[in-house]
Order: C-alpha cells, then structure tokens, then sequence
C-alpha cells in the first residue's frame, strides 16, 4: 500500500469519544478549505458505526453549510432515526468551532435479491492506454503555481487517468462531459465499507467543474469561485477499489450561479455499481 493511501485511509478512520459522536481530522489539498469528499467518507465512517454490521449504505443525501477549516479537527455527530426490519436510517452533522458545516442524511440496507437492470457504460479507451493526472502534473509542473505545486505533484492515494485531460488552471470550450478512471493506490483492505467510504471521497473530484467546460473556465483560474451545496450518491452493487473504476459525468444544466452535474460509477466490464448528483455555486469573480 503506497503512503498516501494508507494516510487516507488513517484520515477516514474516526476516533470514537462516545456513542454516536466522533472526531476525525483534515488534510489540506491546497484548496485553502476542507475537501468536500473527505466530509463525506468521513460522515460516512461515522454513521457505519452506528448500524447492524451486515447493513451496508445504499444511499445518502448531504448538504454543505459552511467552508469546513482543514488546520482544525472535525466533529461527527450521529443521531438514529429508525432502525428497521431491512433499512437503517442516519444523520449525521460536521461541526466545527461549535457550528455545523455539513448535514448527511443516510440509508442502510439489509441483503437483499430483487429484479435488476442498469443503463450502458460509455465507450471509451481503456485505462492502460492513458497517462495518469500525476504524470500530466509533472509534464505541466512549471505553469502550476508555486505554493500549489507541491500538493499537485505529490504521491496521491487514488491513481486517476483522465479520458481526456482538462486543465484546472486554463479552461477550454468543450461539451460538458468527463471520464475518468482511478483505482486505489496500492492494495485495499477486504472490509466492502472502506471501500464505500473511499468511493464517496472520490466522488467529489472531476465533478462539479464539468459544469463550466462549455464556459471555457477551468475551476483553479484567477477569480473563479465553485462550491459544493448539495451531493447525493446511491451504491448500487458491489464493487472493488483495487480494480479500475470508470467515473463517467455530464452536466444538465447551469443557471442562477449554479451548476449541476450527475455522474456514474462502472467496472471495467461495464457494470454499474454507483451514481452520483451535486449541484454548487459557481462564480467568476472580478
């Protein structure tokens, strides 16, 4: 396991000061602010802890209130709504300095068989034909800002290779549409809830920014401001991290200062084991 996955996964291993109330720690992406993903595989973590061990998060809606501080720990506050014959319902709060940045709403599921259909992944190239976001970074490293480079070139716990590359720090007009392909960076533990955890983490890159590829705007360009207000994900089927998953997004629409995008989650003989919404703020600021 490479260091920089074994310190995501330490970061979404919470310390329990009783029941149902956590505390889990921050990492700076050199985003200036906590990163939306580990919230939520945070909250996640958190809320598993609380349920049946045989029931596993088949859905959760989340809204984010407030910029979360990635220099101060985080509060995760879990209250049980209902636990019943098949479904456990959570919610869970983020708190810091005494207010909450984040609510999550989740839903947990005993096994169970049923009908089953799903739509078609896309076709695209495979993931051993592409370079990875790390390589693209080191072929770009003199135009990434000083006090971000580093951050931009360090060893990540998620190899990501891009379908087709789009610069955060330089934008082009292109159709809202992105796949990706990322598997963990060395090998993952058997428990099927860490890898659920680490899947709502990576949900939140490659998302919200496709919403400003017919805008011509990359997210990191001067005065560009985007934000998460609300993310909702369902697992649908198993799945493992130590293979490749494909993250296939599009944006509907962008209005009101706000833009939406929905995504989905494919193996790589087409089955499709998650999907994802989000909509964020999103401003060029003068």
């Amino acid at each position: 396991m490479s260091q920089a996955l074994q310190n995501l996964l330490n970061l979404l291993n919470l310390e329990k000061l009783e029941e149902g109330l956590f505390r889990g720690q921050s990492e700076d992406l050199g985003l200036r602010q906590v990163f939306g993903g580990q919230v939520v595989g945070q909250a996640l973590y958190a809320a598993k802890q609380t349920v049946p061990a045989e029931r596993i998060i088949h859905s959760f809606h989340s809204y984010f209130l407030r910029p979360g501080d990635s220099q101060k720990a985080i509060i995760y506050d879990v209250e049980t709504l209902r636990d019943g014959n098949s479904f456990s319902a959570r919610r869970v709060s983020a708190i810091q300095n005494g207010q909450p940045i984040f609510y999550m709403t989740a839903s947990f599921q005993a096994p169970e068989s049923g009908y089953e259909h799903q739509n078609s992944m896309p076709s695209v190239p495979g993931p051993e034909t592409l370079p990875s976001e790390t390589d693209i970074a080191h072929q770009l490293a003199e135009f990434i800002p000083e006090k971000a480079r580093e951050k931009f070139l360090a060893e990540k716990p998620l190899e990501m290779r891009p379908v087709k590359f789009h610069n955060p720090l330089q934008g082009h007009v292109d159709e809202p549409v992105r796949q990706v392909w990322f598997r963990a960076n060395g090998p993952m533990p058997a428990d099927p809830g860490i890898h659920q955890y680490l899947l709502g983490y990576a949900s939140d890159f490659n998302f919200l920014p496709v919403a400003l590829q017919p805008h011509g705007k990359g997210f990191l360009e001067p005065g560009m401001q985007i934000a998460t207000i609300d993310h909702s994900m369902w697992f649908h089927r198993p799945f493992d991290l130590n293979q490749w998953l494909l993250y296939s997004v599009e944006s509907t629409s962008a209005s009101g200062a706000r833009g939406f995008v929905r995504g989905q989650f494919y193996t790589q003989d087409g089955t499709l084991v998650a999907s994802t919404v989000q909509e964020g703020v999103m401003r060029l600021r003068s």
